[in-house]
């Protein structure tokens, strides 16, 4: 299932630019039960990409580097950290994941999924997922 935006599917054209990741919740029913999860998600991902032998065979300064940054998007894929959720994906378990805010810094990314962990109280509600919270604040 893709993610939604404002009631309506989100297209990687749709990132704004400057967007660093976004604020997200899932919900889905397990075995009759709502459950619902609140976490964060950066767009981009930045990666160290081997060059293959050839490459290095051809380099004419051995003193170069042997690999290249890679900029990589996995969020389409992305089925949460929570190990419930993604197992009810592996077993066909349809997951609605609803984009609530969208983050142009890392800093405004940890912000505001502390701040809607909190509101919406996801530490005190059943149907939270949450274990914790910036792994200083647990579930009693």
């Amino acid at each position: 299932m893709s993610w939604i935006l404002n009631h309506q599917r989100f297209t990687e054209e749709m990132i704004p630019e400057n967007a660093v990741g976004f604020i997200y919740e899932m919900t889905a029913v397990i075995k009759g039960k709502l459950v619902k999860y609140i976490g964060k998600k950066n767009f981009y991902s930045i990666r160290k990409k081997k060059f293959g032998k050839r490459a290095i065979a051809a380099m004419t300064d051995k003193r170069a580097k042997k690999y290249t940054m890679v900029k990589k998007t996995d969020y389409e894929k992305y089925y949460s950290s929570n190990e419930v959720l993604k197992k009810a994906h592996k077993e066909g378990i349809p997951i609605v994941r609803t984009i609530l805010k969208i983050c142009y810094s890392k800093t405004e990314l940890t912000y505001q999924e502390t701040k809607f962990q909190f509101v919406n109280e996801v530490l005190e509600k059943d149907e939270y997922l949450n274990k914790n919270i910036l792994g200083r604040f647990y579930k009693i």
